[in-house]
């Protein structure tokens, strides 16, 4: 059995998100190997309620501001070219890369 090879993307943009993917989809176009994805997960969403009056004065309102995760999932063959390839692609702030190898 062949060895696979699992990227995680995850970031608050998600242009970028998909800007990263498609570099990675294109290198593995041009090595001919197997690819599964970009499959989206769940967006989490972080939400934090502030008080608007710095004070404590006045009727109690509240902001809530929100930070939004998009996360990608791309399964592909362990092929060692390819890897190295993925490796060097320009990865732009605000985006995290984890690849990990299974059997």
């Amino acid at each position: 059995m062949a060895q696979k090879a699992r990227i995680r993307l995850t970031g608050t943009d998600p242009k970028k998100l998909d800007d990263v993917c498609n570099q990675v989809k294109k290198i593995v176009e041009r090595t001919g190997i197997e690819i599964s994805g970009p499959i989206p997960l769940p967006t989490k969403k972080l939400v934090v309620p502030v008080r608007k009056s710095p004070d404590g004065e006045g009727s109690a309102t509240w902001d809530h501001w929100e930070m939004r995760i998009h996360k990608r999932l791309i399964d592909i063959e362990a092929d060692e070219r390819a890897l190295r390839q993925i490796m060097r692609v320009q990865v732009p702030e605000g985006v995290a890369i984890e690849i990990e190898l299974h059997s």
